[in-house]
């Protein structure tokens, strides 16, 4: 998966001329503030420098995340297109590009983002490219949304791991009030996302939310430590990528996990695929998720007909069909 045209061009020209040696080092100190999921008063992104690193070494695999996740959302619900956004903890605008270029009829969004160099940095990627009406909106998502409008979708990416767990609870509680239609949740892949998203998404059955995706049920998760849930997107490293990465592999994998929860119900998938198939000559294994509530690894072979060939065709994080 690769940016949208506009927003990689736009990375290009504010990147062109940072020095390689300053963008490798912000690059390795903002990630390993994430890596290490600190809580120190300090934003990850305070600085412009910082900001410039994570355009150039994670907006692509977080815009991958995102848009995987928006797209999920929309295989569960074909009919919904939202009107509005509103994206809390928005960074440069990384929700924004995924769900215009899922839904092109976006009409207004509504973004907020504490750190003033990633909100011009946000600004200055999106002049030339939005049809949507875009404010940008100063805010700590823990103590400033008590004046916002509701919005159709409502979105909170990659932003929990810099919140206090006592927050939590209030935080969901005010993004599902907002939520006129759907709240979507993103986290990173690891142990701990996994158990942030777990706690969003009891916290939204508790408040009536219906869970569209990934969960195709909304009885308590059938996984358990060292186990967790979480996907998997391949994202293509630009040059530059892989310059301030130091990496030689021409990609990356991207792990993540999200919660959607919604007003309105929708019939769930048979089961989701949870693990990388394993295929092999006339069968495949996958490790699904069902809608009893169970988790398991089903063998389908040609023996299963139709499945078996809808099954073939499955990857992770895919939905298998009824």
């Amino acid at each position: 998966m690769e940016l949208p045209v506009p927003l990689r061009q736009g990375v290009e020209r504010l990147l062109e001329k940072v020095p390689l040696p300053m963008l490798k080092q912000a690059a390795k100190t903002l990630s390993d503030r994430y890596r290490a999921e600190l809580r120190d008063g300090r934003l990850h992104m305070a600085e412009e420098m910082a900001v410039k690193a994570y355009l150039a070494a994670r907006l692509p695999a977080t815009y991958a995340a995102v848009r995987a996740s928006l797209d999920a959302l929309s295989d569960a619900r074909p009919d919904y297109a939202p009107k509005t956004l509103l994206d809390v903890g928005a960074g440069p605008g990384t929700v924004l590009w995924a769900a215009l270029d899922l839904w092109p009829d976006l009409e207004q969004a509504v973004l907020i983002e504490a750190s003033a160099a990633v909100r011009q940095v946000g600004e200055a990627l999106a002049t030339e490219a939005m049809t949507a009406r875009v404010a940008w909106l100063a805010g700590d998502v823990t103590i400033d949304l008590a004046d916002l409008k509701p919005a159709e979708l409502v979105t909170c990416a990659y932003v929990l791991d810099e919140i206090g767990p006592a927050s939590l609870p209030k935080l969901i509680d005010r993004l599902w009030h907002l939520a006129d239609d759907t709240l979507l949740v993103v986290e990173p892949g690891t142990p701990a996302g996994w158990q942030r998203i777990l706690a969003v998404r009891r916290h939204l059955i508790e408040a009536g939310a219906h869970v569209l995706a990934p969960c195709p049920h909304e009885a308590p998760c059938p996984l358990a430590p060292p186990d967790w849930c979480h996907f998997s997107r391949r994202v293509a490293r630009s040059r530059l990528h892989r310059l301030a990465k130091d990496a030689d592999v021409p990609w990356e994998d991207e792990k993540f996990i999200y919660v959607a929860g919604s007003r309105h119900a929708v019939a769930p998938p048979q089961a989701r695929v949870i693990a990388p198939p394993k295929s092999g000559s006339g069968k495949v294994l996958l490790k699904l998720c069902e809608k009893d509530g169970s988790a398991d690894e089903k063998l389908f072979t040609k023996r299963d007909g139709e499945m078996f060939k809808a099954a073939r065709r499955l990857d992770w994080g895919d939905a298998l069909p009824e």
